[in-house]
């Protein structure tokens, strides 16, 4: 493998964008940002591909889309695919990443349907589904700030690609020299028909869809609505009206697309800062509810009015609700169809286990990432199964998805159903915590408390990895003033169906349950913490758990 400066050097040969020799050029005296831009490729992994903007072939830049549009184009042409549909968020560079991927397809005769503006991550998978591609992809970085893009690549489920099929693309992926990948100009492939935009049927479709998931006729309810500049500012608003949400007001500076996230640093629906425009306009209008949409339109975080105040909820605090009232209304108007499910991932509460056992519905679990819960709707419809057992999806990270349209978590149909659930609650007198409240008396209260530790850049790698490795090494004895009474190594071990994964479970006499796992997507380690004690005993057990992860992971 070259060095990093044999690495520099060869970029500095060959690149010809004149934004990107500007940035060789200005660090051709700082060794450490060589190592940084150079040190390894940028991975395509099985959860795509996802870096910070910018030059070398650790960053994302036009010749790491080309070099990855490149392979997968020959794993197509290899297996006979013909098709893909491509859409892209908000970000910086991601019309011209998209606009450079659908080059690069259509030079292998790959007929591409193309977005004609910023659209979500979960109508790009509808998309793939009704248009019938081969394949589709997302540019996008999802929640990450400005300086971020990525890929994230569909088969033609919608759902984003499983490990082996990501394998065998990545084996192609590895053997192409992006300064070789040659192309014609877009404009050549949109006038040989290779190239085409897609249709606003297809739009209209994905709305019937989405729109046909709500449970109950809307009712009054002021709603105040942030795309947080991305590509939720057109269907989320639409959606909500369709379905009779007419009092909808959108925060002005954060209605638009615009990769600078100027008023929003962090556009991360988890984070609170990401929710405060839009708060304190809906202080100002009198809402009842807040919803705020990530920039590709897959996740969404919520605020809700509470004895005059506006509270947020965690995305388990969502995901909580939302089974209790979609398996509720579902059970008590028409039943729940034979074989009902709902997924969750590993790191995604329990406590929904226990509502669903209530109902008599199966809970599946599964490996962090969307991917598996799509996996999972397909094979509820493999072999002459029903895919509408399928009832609803959810990831602790503010994902859900009801419905089997798409393949990935949607924050469309969710923004529907929590705004049609807050409006159920309101007739009631109730709110969504009183709800919640009601939720925890009847099934017993989980708290969750999750935290992660950046390594940046080569030497943050190499920890990251050491440290993952020291767990199988040097077994965890002890973990928040209690003792480890059970770990499960998900890398080696048969108690669930999932494939394998770099993750490690530990539960303690002390009623703690501790997940561990490198993130797919960033420089992190995530810990999630759960306790189900009262509430003050459930502080003292996060305290002492995150101290211990401190010194652990020091």
């Amino acid at each position: 493998m070259k060095s990093s400066t044999e690495r520099y050097n060869e970029w500095k040969q060959k690149v010809t964008d004149r934004s990107l020799l500007k940035q060789l050029e200005k660090m051709e005296n700082d060794p450490v940002a060589i190592e940084n831009a150079f040190y390894k490729d940028l991975e395509f992994g099985t959860g795509g591909m996802r870096g910070i903007l910018g030059v070398g072939t650790n960053c994302l830049n036009i010749y790491n889309i080309r070099k990855v549009t490149e392979g997968v184009s020959r794993a197509m042409n290899a297996a006979g695919k013909t098709s893909v549909a491509i859409s892209h968020d908000s970000r910086n560079m991601s019309n011209k990443f998209a606009k450079t991927a659908a080059e690069v397809f259509a030079s292998h005769g790959i007929e591409v349907h193309l977005v004609p503006e910023e659209s979500p991550t979960p109508f790009l998978s509808f998309a793939v589904r009704r248009l019938g591609c081969d394949m589709g992809v997302m540019v996008t970085a999802s929640h990450n700030p400005k300086q971020y893009n990525g890929y994230k690549l569909f088969d033609d489920t919608g759902c984003q690609v499983l490990d082996d099929a990501a394998e065998e693309i990545i084996s192609y992926v590895e053997k192409v020299d992006p300064f070789e990948v040659k192309t014609h100009s877009f404009s050549y492939y949109e006038k040989k028909g290779l190239i085409s935009y897609i249709e606003p049927w297809v739009y209209s479709a994905f709305l019937c869809e989405v729109e046909s998931q709500a449970l109950n006729d809307a009712k009054p309810l002021r709603i105040v609505y942030t795309p947080l500049n991305g590509a939720g500012f057109r269907l989320v608003p639409e959606a909500l009206r369709d379905r009779g949400f007419n009092d909808v007001s959108v925060v002005e500076e954060q209605g638009y697309p615009d990769g600078e996230f100027k008023t929003c640093p962090f556009p991360n629906p988890e984070k609170p800062e990401a929710l405060a425009l839009a708060i304190k306009k809906a202080e100002e209008e009198g809402a009842d509810l807040v919803l705020a949409t990530d920039p590709d339109c897959d996740r969404v975080g919520i605020a809700v009015k509470h004895n005059g105040e506006f509270v947020l909820l965690t995305g388990n605090e969502v995901g909580v609700l939302l089974t209790d009232y979609v398996l509720g209304t579902k059970y008590a108007r028409w039943g729940l169809p034979y074989g009902a499910t709902i997924v969750r991932t590993i790191v995604t509460t329990s406590l929904v286990d226990k509502i669903a056992g209530h109902f008599g519905v199966k809970v599946v679990p599964v490996l962090t990432g969307f991917k598996w819960i799509g996996n999972v709707i397909n094979k509820l419809g493999a072999n002459g199964g029903n895919a509408d057992r399928f009832v609803l999806g959810f990831e602790e990270s503010y994902g859900y998805l009801i419905g089997t349209h798409c393949r990935d978590k949607d924050a469309v149909v969710a923004s529907i159903l929590i705004a049609e659930m807050t409006a159920y609650y309101k007739t009631e007198g109730r709110t969504l915590i009183d709800q919640l409240n009601g939720i925890y008396a009847m099934y017993g209260k989980y708290e969750h408390k999750n935290i992660s530790k950046k390594f940046e850049g080569a030497s943050g790698n190499k920890k990251m990895n050491e440290l993952m490795a020291s767990l199988r090494t040097k077994p965890i004895a002890k973990i928040g003033g209690g003792n480890v009474v059970r770990s499960v190594d998900f890398l080696d071990q048969t108690e669930y169906d999932v494939p394998k994964a770099n993750v490690m479970l530990y539960e303690t006499d002390n009623g703690l349950t501790v997940i561990v796992r490198p993130s797919g997507t960033e420089p992190l380690i995530k810990f999630y913490i759960t306790a189900a004690k009262n509430e003050e005993e459930n502080a003292a057990l996060f305290a002492a758990a995150i101290a211990d992860i401190d010194r652990i992971f020091a």
